[in-house]
């Protein structure tokens, strides 16, 4: 029994294993079917059904929205053609890849190489509008001057199919130069308005190799969305075959984006997939949530506060410091104090305010003047006295007084030099 039981789960990993192998070599074979002679291309991975009135403005190099794609989808997008010899490689360099792509042609374009458009519709393009003449004003534009290039634009590219129901209700503006008044015109004839997710400055005087090297490097950054590139230009034709060699090394898939019809409904979707990094869960949002419009109402002022907002007593406003028991107020639901938690200051009358401060004892503006030792008066002297030379008793004692009173003063005034004999003399003159 276990010998039949192993050889039953053998059996069966045998034949899980055969049909993965078999499932991938069906994909294979139908990658390869797709493509015809090219089994290396990357091919288109899916065509995704989009309604232009329920989302009228994708990009989010200028919206909040773009197309729901999954992480490593590209949607490509050429604009500003056709122009037969750099148009035509480009198509040719899609066909190879069976690549399908998104163009905005330019209405005067389309009058002078009508048959260029019409290769994009047998090729299975997506074809939309460019305006008539590319004016690079249509943000500062007059509103009716900017619905005539629209209107122009929508109907040589009309002229140029031949048929109505060919052309996409898709428009971009030249330059990504946007207005509201021109987007809200487009949105209610149900047109969609596309910008892109990145560029790759293929317009610009640069190399095929640097149009690679930013196609690749920006998409790696968004990591899915819409490439904006120019079918014009040759440096475009010459960067294009490694841009998607590039992309399926890396696992990058390509969509076709087609409008809904009334036999073809839009592909469903929820409103997250329509934005690039839609809000997780798990990760904190960068910004502030949008605070809301409020309606006010009419007013100009605000109301006044009615006295049925306050208890009134005898037409007194109660105050906070009234006793509980006396008021029974009650501010939703909870009692107030009975004293106001805050201190209260009790203002000092005015008319005492002067005896209410000490007066200075007269002490306190007294100076201690030291004691100095006692000195012999010295007798005045009339005008009229003849004076005379002192004798060298009087001046030793001059001398030994003018010492003591130095001696005492040391504090006060700094040391002078030592009196010499006429020194001497000339103080005694101004003494006697």
């Amino acid at each position: 029994m276990i010998g039949s039981v192993r050889v039953g789960v053998r059996t069966r990993q045998w034949a899980g294993l055969c049909l993965g192998v078999f499932t991938c070599i069906t994909a294979h074979t139908a990658s390869a079917a797709d493509c015809p002679g090219h089994p290396d291309a990357i091919g288109t991975s899916r065509t995704l059904v989009v309604d232009p009135r329920e989302h009228p403005r994708i990009g989010t190099m200028q919206y909040p929205e773009t197309l729901p794609l999954e992480d490593h989808e590209v949607v490509l997008t050429f604009d500003d053609g056709p122009l037969p010899h750099n148009s035509n490689q480009i198509l040719d360099i899609l066909a190879s890849e069976c690549v399908k792509a998104t163009f905005f042609e330019i209405g005067r374009m389309a009058q002078v190489y009508p048959v260029g458009v019409r290769k994009l519709r047998d090729a299975g393009h997506s074809i939309g509008t460019h305006t008539q003449n590319h004016p690079l004003s249509m943000d500062r534009m007059p509103i009716d001057r900017a619905r005539q290039e629209i209107d122009d634009g929508i109907a040589s590219v009309k002229a140029a199919l031949g048929d109505d129901t060919a052309l996409a209700p898709f428009y971009r503006n030249p330059g990504l130069l946007r207005a509201g008044d021109v987007e809200d015109y487009l949105a209610s004839h149900g047109i969609q308005t596309w910008s892109a997710d990145f560029l790759a400055d293929d317009w610009r005087h640069v190399s095929p190799s640097r149009v690679y090297d930013l196609a690749i490097k920006r998409l790696e950054e968004k990591g899915r969305g819409i490439l904006l590139l120019h079918d014009i230009q040759a440096r475009t034709v010459a960067a294009l075959p490694r841009i998607l060699h590039e992309l399926k090394a890396r696992g990058y898939r390509i969509v076709h984006v087609v409008p809904a019809t009334s036999g073809q409904p839009a592909t469903p979707t929820e409103p997250q997939q329509w934005q690039l990094h839609p809000p997780s869960e798990t990760v904190a949002i960068s910004h502030w949530p949008k605070i809301p419009n409020f309606v006010f109402t009419g007013a100009d002022t605000l109301p006044a506060p009615a006295l049925s907002d306050f208890d009134w007593r005898d037409g007194q406003l109660m105050t906070l410091a009234e006793p509980l028991d006396r008021a029974r107020r009650l501010a939703r639901g909870v009692p107030l104090p009975r004293e106001a938690p805050w201190p209260r200051q009790s203002p000092l009358p005015l008319d005492n305010a002067a005896s209410a401060l000490p007066v200075p004892a007269e002490s306190i503006f007294e100076i201690q003047e030291k004691r100095h030792a006692a000195t012999r008066p010295v007798a005045p002297s009339s005008h009229h006295a003849e004076q005379t030379v002192p004798s060298e008793r009087e001046t030793d004692g001059v001398a030994r007084l003018i010492s003591a009173d130095a001696r005492d003063s040391r504090r006060m005034i700094p040391r002078s030099p030592p009196i010499t004999e006429p020194g001497l003399r000339h103080v005694l003159r101004h003494l006697i």
